[in-house]
């Protein structure tokens, strides 16, 4: 008898180890979804705690999608998105796209998924994000356009919610204005093209291109860069150095660090009166402003970009309507000897 207590005993345990193995199974079949999801956000950016967007005084979260975070500009960008974010109830997650569009794609997909609230996006290739942010809005998610546009066609509240921007074909205006001002008599001019196919690129070049006076301006060259990079610009000038030499007597550069590269070509090249324009208004663009080697910087205003996209997620969670396609233009500064140095230094 008590041998068969025994064994009833035993076989009673066993079904209880059994029963305990099965419950500890359960989770152990939902952490890979978890997990999987942290490194999709960790392998496109740096990712702050989450935060859930709800009335009861938590933050709501919003991302930050850059082109790259190599970019000085867009650095600075992610500096004042951090400083400013928690004063408009936000916060704020980067990705990076290291200059690949489809880590925007993906970027997206995990904002979509982890129930963001709005993307503020700066993209490598805006019409290859066109198809995700449609998704994203379908998904509720506000998209506004950061420091940048969508392409002729899709730039409208159709296609993104907003786009707080310098109004770049103004800079190419403004560039034609000075160059016609510096050369009333007409000269003969070069463009070094930022990356192409970029929002940037094409309205700093139709506005320049609208503005001047092709009877007095000549324009013996024009090519755009492959990505925003200095040693793009500088190979490029390098070219219209050999082929154009001496005629050379102002370049238009789509931005200052763009600028610095055309300006190391001259100096290779001992062409030191050339008349240099620049964009952006980086520590780079006036201090070549300063000594003289850049004769004007037409400077963006990246704390009003910033400051604007908040407000604007803001008006949108509230059911307002935004006014003007949602479009918001910073303030630019023309940066020439005289005011340079009355002018706060940038931070980047």
């Amino acid at each position: 008898m008590k041998k068969r207590i025994a064994l009833l005993l035993a076989a009673v345990m066993v079904l209880g180890l059994a029963a305990c193995g099965g419950k500890t199974e359960e989770p152990a079949a939902s952490e890979p979804v978890q997990t999987e999801e942290a490194p999709e956000a960790e392998a496109s950016g740096e990712e702050t705690p989450a935060a859930e967007p709800a009335g009861d005084g938590s933050l709501a979260k919003v991302a930050f999608i850059t082109q790259s975070l190599a970019n000085p500009s867009q650095a600075y960008a992610w500096k004042l998105i951090q400083q400013y974010a928690a004063d408009y109830g936000f916060e704020v997650t980067v990705f990076d796209e290291d200059y690949d569009a489809q880590n925007g794609v993906a970027a997206i997909g995990t904002c979509v998924s982890q129930g963001y609230v709005g993307i503020m996006i700066n993209p490598t290739d805006p019409s290859a994000m066109i198809p995700a942010i449609q998704e994203a809005r379908e998904a509720g998610v506000f998209v506004g356009i950061f420091s940048s546009e969508l392409p002729e066609g899709f730039a409208s509240t159709e296609y993104r919610d907003f786009a707080c921007a310098t109004n770049d074909y103004m800079c190419g205006e403004e560039a034609a204005k000075a160059l016609m001002e510096a050369f009333p008599d007409g000269c003969k001019v070069v463009e070094v093209g930022g990356q192409s196919g970029h929002s940037a690129q094409i309205l700093r070049h139709d506005g320049f291109f609208d503005t001047i006076d092709t009877a007095k301006v000549e324009v013996l060259d024009t090519k755009d860069c492959e990505a925003w990079a200095t040693e793009d610009a500088m190979a490029i000038m390098e070219d219209f150095i050999v082929k154009h030499g001496e005629d050379i007597q102002a370049v238009f550069c789509h931005w200052d660090n763009g600028a610095t590269g055309v300006i190391e070509a001259l100096k290779a090249a001992e062409m030191n009166d050339v008349y240099v324009i620049g964009v952006d208004g980086c520590g780079a663009g006036y201090d070549q402003v300063k000594d003289g080697t850049q004769a004007l910087c037409i400077g963006q205003s990246y704390q009003n970009m910033t400051t604007s996209s908040f407000e604007c997620i803001q008006k949108l969670m509230n059911g307002e309507t935004l006014p003007d396609e949602g479009v918001v233009y910073a303030p630019v500064d023309i940066v020439t000897k005289d005011n340079v140095e009355t002018l706060p230094y940038p931070e980047w």
